[in-house]
């Protein structure tokens, strides 16, 4: 099964008999392949989906997905599949829990935070300097999250984190012409901030999926703010893997060299975002990452990292239903 990224403009994606079929203007048929190895499409900017193909795919249970051309997510076409009720009364049962609600929350926040932490001491191992003050920091971070009586302060540590964690990101970037000024979000006026933003919300994508198949409702979570329209567990549950699969991801096309400072071009109010080809070079780098087989710490079998994602919310959904005692969260090590 496939992912299928559409990034050129003014294409078209269409059903062709059992096919999948994409064409560009002026340039014939870009791709071709069955319907039955698409997962989930994902188009960017000005792409056309026809009717039939958005109900062909629908009804195989693969997704549709739509972001801006500019990498923020618009919104996705999802298949009814969604119908696990006693699992989504469990989960607002344990929102309106206080207690239940900061136990979930502090798995989460522990494994962002020791995640961050083993990134930090991989790049000591290959001999950057400099590190070992924050990796301590983090250490300590991790033994206070135990003993915070608050989602307010348990906020505050994980807000502390990821201030010291990125405070690093600058001896961790070891290609000329990507500054790292901290991390800026709305906009990312640097390059290495828009790989960032672009990857978090290619995670966010791969997440909200799994909590869709898992039965979940994704806008009701536990560490993150109640808001309207906010996808609060999506959020929760990518925490941990933001370093794990797009922070690494990140740091490696550009200390490799997949991208280069003129790959990206400057938009309205000083964003920066890459340019189509190189587009391409980091969603071809995307799929091989969350292809990439690993160890299940908890289940103890190789999967791809997609399915990492949707079985930690397999787990989450063991701790509400009573078949878990706590949340245990994915760590690499």
């Amino acid at each position: 099964m496939s992912t299928v990224y559409v990034i050129e403009n003014g294409a078209t994606v269409r059903k062709d008999g059992e096919q999948l079929k994409i064409d560009v203007p002026k340039g014939g048929t870009l791709l071709k392949m069955p319907l039955s190895k698409v997962d989930q499409l994902v188009v960017l900017g000005n792409v056309t989906v026809t009717a039939p193909a958005v109900r062909a795919l629908l009804e195989q249970g693969a997704p549709v997905i739509y972001l801006s051309s500019g990498g923020r997510l618009l919104g996705r076409l999802q298949p009814f599949e969604n119908k696990n009720v006693p699992l989504r009364w469990r989960q607002f049962q344990a929102a309106a829990c206080e207690e239940t609600r900061l136990a979930i929350a502090r798995s989460i926040v522990k494994g962002k935070l020791l995640n961050q932490r083993t990134l930090l001491q991989r790049a000591g191992r290959e001999g950057i300097s400099g590190l070992g003050e924050a990796v301590d920091r983090l250490g300590a971070l991790v033994k206070r999250v135990d003993r915070v009586t608050s989602l307010d302060e348990l906020r505050g540590l994980e807000g502390a984190g990821a201030s010291e964690y990125f405070r690093q990101w600058p001896k961790l970037i070891r290609q000329l012409g990507f500054p790292f000024p901290g991390r800026v979000r709305r906009p990312p006026t640097d390059r290495v901030n828009s790989l960032l933003s672009f990857g978090y919300v290619l995670l966010m994508n791969e997440v909200f999926t799994a909590c869709h198949v898992v039965g979940f409702d994704p806008y009701l979570g536990y560490l993150h703010m109640d808001r309207y329209g906010r996808p609060a567990l999506a959020l929760d549950l990518m925490e941990e893997f933001r370093p794990v699969l797009v922070d690494s991801l990140v740091l490696s096309v550009i200390n490799r060299r997949m991208l280069e400072p003129e790959d990206f071009e400057a938009g309205l109010g000083g964003v920066k975002r890459m340019r189509p080809h190189a587009l391409k070079k980091f969603l071809g780098a995307w799929e091989q990452k969350r292809r990439t087989f690993i160890q299940h710490p908890l289940y103890d079998q190789q999967v791809p990292y997609w399915r990492a994602v949707e079985l930690q919310a397999r787990v989450l959904a063991k701790v509400l239903m009573g078949e878990l005692e706590e949340y245990i969260p994915f760590l690499i090590r």
